[in-house]
């Protein structure tokens, strides 16, 4: 037991000399001056910058923490590890939000909206664009990539049908009371298929057919699938529980400014949402995802920014429903977003299907992608506040 727990040490010590040698992890300085910020009172659109920096590089500890477990875990534990820690951030992020009460409801939807189109667009537009520019054509699994867009088109036709029901059933701009409370009857109905389709998804793509989703021999051995993971899973475990306290800590510093912060830089709690606070969560993932299309691995970046879409749509969404019940609020989180947010996700989908169907991408796609997600960013900025 004392050389395990000498060994443990060194691996520990060792794997914190590694992340001062990466830049990324320097954005951990951020942590220390958001809490002197906050202690000293100081303005709320600082703590929000800083607090939403310092929660970019332990989002990447996450992630990080989370592959070297599941490579000293197994496959199938290791899947599943994956998919639950995936979007730990976001989810966090949206955890503390909902439990401000109602108040936060649109900013927590608007995370959902931007974690879903941010994936799509911004991650999967920028890693075909900047791997496109370094190799000519480049190729993934049509057949898991296709998977993926049909999971989503689910996903979107259970994030719609509350919106659709909304406004045919709503009188001039209001919903009758007995509506109000179909509409959350009705949203966590779709919550709990969504998450049953979540869970029967990972047991086709883990175990009933996952030689679908597996990549080629000569990618296996590129990504390091067969080599020794970097961290034993003593210090995986460990980095893992105190970059998610930090996210957590950090996450309740955001949400207690962003409102603050919004009014100063005059963008709604919606825009603040799908572009700010997504692309916060998603920060170390997007740089992952990018990464690997530059190495060629358009399988590994595909099924990042897919992947991550789906667990949003199909895991994170129907839990904070689910959480919201046990709240103890005047009213539960339901799926009814905004128009704007519903067009988003149905055409995301869209090119999503159109992206995938040849299972070739070239750099002008990454353009086209990124056009759509800029056009979306500008439109929310313009969303004016109140909107349903």
């Amino acid at each position: 037991m004392p050389h395990s727990t000498e060994r443990s040490s060194a691996d520990l010590s060792t794997a914190l000399r590694s992340l001062v040698k990466t830049p990324l992890y320097w954005l951990l300085a951020a942590l220390p001056l958001a809490l002197i910020l906050e202690g000293s009172h100081g303005g709320a659109l600082w703590i929000f910058a800083v607090s939403a920096l310092a929660i970019i590089p332990l989002a990447g500890l996450m992630g990080r923490a989370t592959e070297n477990l599941a490579e000293t875990l197994g496959a199938g534990i290791g899947g599943l590890l994956n998919a639950t820690f995936g979007n730990a951030a976001e989810l966090i992020i949206a955890m503390i939000a909902l439990s401000k009460g109602p108040a936060m409801y649109p900013l927590v939807k608007a995370s959902i909206t931007g974690s879903i189109i941010g994936n799509i667009l911004l991650v999967l537009g920028l890693s075909i664009l900047l791997g496109g520019l370094k190799h000519r054509r480049q190729v993934f699994n049509r057949t898991a990539a296709g998977m993926g867009a049909t999971l989503m088109t689910l996903a979107a036709i259970g994030l719609i049908v509350p919106t659709l029901y909304y406004y045919l059933f709503r009188v001039g701009t209001q919903l009758a009371p007995e509506e109000l409370l179909n509409i959350e009857h009705l949203s966590e109905e779709i919550a709990l298929i969504l998450a049953l389709i979540y869970v029967l998804s990972l047991v086709f793509s883990l175990r009933t057919h996952s030689h679908l989703f597996s990549g080629s021999e000569e990618e296996l051995e590129t990504t390091g699938e067969h080599h020794q993971p970097e961290w034993s899973r003593t210090t995986s475990l460990v980095i893992l529980l105190a970059a998610t306290a930090g996210v957590a800590w950090m996450s309740e510093l955001l949400v207690g400014s962003v409102e603050h912060a919004g009014e100063a830089l005059g963008m709604t709690p919606v825009f603040v949402g799908v572009i700010v606070v997504a692309v916060i969560g998603n920060a170390a993932e997007h740089s992952t995802a990018v990464l690997m299309a530059m190495k060629n691995k358009m399988d590994l970046a595909v099924h990042i920014a897919v992947g991550s879409s789906i667990q949003i749509a199909l895991f994170v969404a129907p839990l904070l429903v689910f959480a919201s019940m046990f709240m103890g609020h005047s009213q539960p989180l339901d799926l009814h977003f905004t128009v704007l947010e519903t067009i988003a996700i149905v055409l995301c989908v869209g090119v999503l299907a159109l992206v995938s169907q040849d299972g070739e991408s070239h750099w002008m796609e990454g353009v086209m992608l990124l056009g759509v997600y800029v056009i979306f960013a500008l439109a929310f900025y313009h969303l004016p506040e109140g909107v349903h």
